[in-house]
C-alpha cells in the first residue's frame, strides 16, 4: 500500500515538475509582441482646427502632423521613444479597409518575426512591411475589422 502511494506520488510530482519546467521555458521563449502605444490617429472634420484647439486649450505642441509625446524607456532610461497623436481628415483612405474613425499604432519588437507569427495564426495582414528611416510598419485587422498599425521604431 505504501509502495503504491509512493509510486503515484512520484509520478504526479514528476508530471507537475515537467509541466512547470515546460511552462517556464516556453514563457521565456515567447516573443514580446507589443511594447507600447506608438500613436493614436482619428478622423475629424477639420484637422487644422482640431490641432489648434488642442494647442490652445491643452497645450499640445502641434504641427500639421499632430504632435509627438516624448518619453524614456522604462528598461533603459537612455533610450527615448515617441507616441504620435494625429487628427486625419474625415475623407482619409489611410484607415481602410476599416470603416472606423480611428486607428491605433502599437510599437513592437522584431516586426518581421511578429508578422510571420501572425500569419501562422491567420491574422489578416493588410499590406507588406514598409521601411522608412524612422522604422518599419505593417497594418493588420483585429476581429472586428479595426485597422491596426504595427511599428518597429529605428533605434
Amino acid at each position: 500500500m505504501k509502495r503504491t502511494t509512493l509510486t503515484i506520488t512520484l509520478i504526479a510530482a514528476s508530471f507537475l515538475l515537467g509541466f512547470t519546467t515546460k511552462t517556464i521555458i516556453s514563457n521565456k521563449n515567447t516573443m514580446k509582441k507589443v511594447t507600447g502605444i506608438g500613436g493614436v490617429f482619428f478622423k475629424c472634420k477639420d484637422p487644422k482646427a482640431v490641432n489648434e484647439w488642442y494647442k490652445t486649450h491643452l497645450g499640445f505642441d502641434t504641427t500639421p502632423y499632430g504632435t509627438s509625446f516624448e518619453w524614456l524607456d522604462k528598461d533603459d532610461s537612455t533610450k527615448k521613444g515617441l507616441t504620435q497623436w494625429n487628427p486625419f481628415p474625415e475623407s482619409t483612405k489611410y484607415f481602410e479597409p476599416s470603416t472606423k474613425d480611428f486607428m491605433i499604432n502599437y510599437r513592437v519588437e522584431n516586426l518581421v518575426a511578429l508578422v510571420e507569427e501572425l500569419k501562422k495564426e491567420n491574422v489578416t495582414i493588410v499590406d507588406e512591411i514598409a521601411t522608412y528611416d524612422y522604422g518599419k510598419f505593417v497594418h493588420i485587422l483585429d476581429p472586428e475589422g479595426n485597422k491596426i498599425e504595427l511599428w518597429e521604431a529605428t533605434e
